[in-house]
């Protein structure tokens, strides 16, 4: 025989095999659609989407904790990174062993303002004056005198500044207030 006759025997034997089992499938098919109830098959159907939802609400829990965790990864290193040039600047004064008090000065006053610019990249704000209103969503009274040259509720004196992001107080200002 040659190869021609023998892969088209094979082809008529594929065929006659694929016919065979698409009429055993289409029987066993027929047979089990008369055996199942329509409320059966919508049941089915029904919990078969109950399922598909609920793995696919899981799914989202999952991937929504996992972009939550990583936002806030993110947030972090970058408020590191702005910090750490100041962490930098202090280890740098600690090291130096001249004892030159102007020098050092300077030093730590160029780190703070180095902090501060970090903290502005950064959405942060200091407030807390001496003259300001006092509100007590954003100031901390601790000290509290009567002076009846100042206008009530005024900031006399700051003790520790408060700082803010946008309009979220990270730590409120602790002051001493007149009247």
């Amino acid at each position: 025989m040659s190869k021609k006759k023998s892969e088209e025997i094979k082809d008529e034997e594929i065929k006659e095999k694929t016919k065979k089992s698409e009429k055993s499938d289409s029987k066993k098919a027929d047979k089990k659609e008369p055996e199942k109830n329509p409320l059966e098959k919508e049941l089915n159907d029904t919990k078969e989407q109950l399922l598909r939802i609920t793995a696919e609400y899981a799914n989202f829990r999952k991937r929504s904790e996992k972009e939550k965790n990583e936002s806030f990864t993110f947030a972090t290193a970058k408020a590191i990174g702005e910090i750490l040039p100041a962490i930098d600047n202090l280890e740098r004064a600690l090291s130096n062993e001249h004892e030159d008090y102007e020098a050092l000065k300077k030093g730590v006053q160029m780190t703070f303002d180095g902090l501060m610019a970090s903290f502005e990249k950064l959405g942060v704000t200091a407030y807390g004056e001496s003259g300001e209103q006092f509100d007590p969503n954003f100031h901390n009274a601790v000290m509290h005198i009567e002076d009846e040259e100042l206008e009530s509720n005024i900031i006399t004196d700051v003790f520790q500044k408060g700082y803010k992001i946008n309009d979220k107080v990270v730590r409120p200002a602790m002051v001493k207030t007149a009247n």
